[in-house]
């Protein structure tokens, strides 16, 4: 069997998300490993996979895809009067006050806008896969600018804020609330904090392939240990942080880090968002239209001072709808740096999931757009 066999099913109408799947494959040499899932109005109409050791039930590191799953968390306890978004975090987390922050709220944490993206001379990989230990750290750092005054990606740490707000008020984790209220009910293969029980189907992510010419290029390009991105990507810790091992690390996965610890496959992203919206098995979608809209209302956008032109959030989503123009104003959802995308379109109706095993080089992901817009075609036939 070729490692670039595409397996899997398609719906009726679905089969140019094959092919089109089939292309992104082949041009990878099937090193990658790669899955794809997509359902409409709570429907899966995609479900296909490839690659060496890769099946529909496999499951790998899905880095800041974590973060749709978390932010989901955050918008069924807010939707439930649970969570204020523009109550102080330091209301219920007195220690947070310090440094200048006791003015920062929810939403300005979910919207990247808090100042607060790592701590001077960094994290280590052992706390950082802790949001407990990352939440202890951050209570006493003072943020990078004036919190409200522009917007940053804290890649590493923003639900590990989010997180102990709502251990504070509900004595749960976010990611006890994320089993019992989401994974569990509605049998999605998306993980925050994985158990050993689970640990045959997991697969590590593995690194680029890339010349030494290409590979001196790109590190003579990373910004400085120090700067305001350096903090973000966590290049200002001893030793800089290795993102390959830190999704393939045991503590990483046990722990379900908030930010950036899910583990999960193409299917279970694209559940996730399905039974945000629509509900999916005959459950009931997790989320009330008012919901949705609220977060995915469009909050920060312009100049991201960590990833730059790349930014663009709702409320702790990413703002889909500027991400790909063939998608409603309102899409929101959340990729992740080994090349996970998932998203929802309320319009179009319209659940994304993709995974891949190996990163792209440079962190580029050019089939994104080729496989969104295959599936959004495919869905809404003119």
């Amino acid at each position: 069997m070729s490692r670039t066999d595409v397996h899997g099913t398609v719906e009726n109408g679905f089969e140019p998300v094959r092919e089109t799947f089939a292309a992104v494959v082949a041009e990878q040499d099937g090193q990658a490993g790669a899955q794809l899932a997509a359902y409409v109005r709570g429907q899966r109409v995609v479900d296909l996979w490839a690659g060496e050791e890769v099946s529909g039930d496999t499951l790998t590191g899905v880095y800041s895809s974590t973060k749709g799953a978390a932010t989901l968390v955050t918008a069924l306890l807010v939707q439930e009067g649970v969570l204020d978004l523009d109550e102080p975090v330091a209301r219920h987390w007195p220690e947070f006050a310090a440094a200048g922050k006791e003015r920062i709220t929810l939403r300005d944490v979910l919207t990247h806008r808090s100042g607060v993206i790592g701590i001077d001379g960094g994290l280590p990989a052992d706390e950082l896969a802790d949001d407990a230990m990352i939440a202890r750290r951050l209570a006493g750092q003072r943020p990078y600018w004036r919190p409200g005054s522009a917007y940053g990606y804290g890649g590493f740490v923003t639900f590990a804020m989010a997180g102990e707000v709502i251990r504070r008020v509900t004595r749960r984790s976010l990611q006890q609330v994320y089993d019992e209220r989401i994974r569990i009910p509605y049998g999605l293969d998306l993980y925050l904090g994985l158990p050993e029980t689970e640990e045959d189907r997991f697969r590590p992510i593995q690194w680029w392939t890339a010349t030494p010419e290409q590979e001196a290029a790109f590190r003579s390009n990373l910004p400085g240990p120090h700067s305001i991105p350096g903090i973000g990507y966590g290049l200002n810790s001893t030793p800089p942080l290795d993102q390959v091992a830190f999704a393939n690390s045991r503590a990483v996965r046990a722990n379900g880090q908030a930010s950036g610890g899910g583990v999960g496959s193409a299917r279970g992203l694209a559940g996730l968002y399905a039974a945000a919206v629509w509900g999916i098995d005959g459950r009931p979608p997790l989320l009330k239209q008012d919901t949705v809209a609220g977060f995915a209302q469009i909050h920060s956008v312009g100049t991201d001072l960590v990833r730059g032109e790349q930014g663009n959030y709702a409320l702790g989503f990413q703002a889909k709808g500027l991400r790909y123009a063939f998608l409603s104003a309102n899409a929101f959802g959340h990729d992740g740096s080994a090349g996970s995308e998932s998203f929802a379109d309320p319009r179009s109706g319209i659940a994304f999931g993709y995974t891949r095993r190996r990163f792209g080089f440079g962190w580029s992901y050019p089939e994104h757009d080729r496989l969104a817009a295959a599936v959004h075609r495919a869905a809404t036939p003119a």
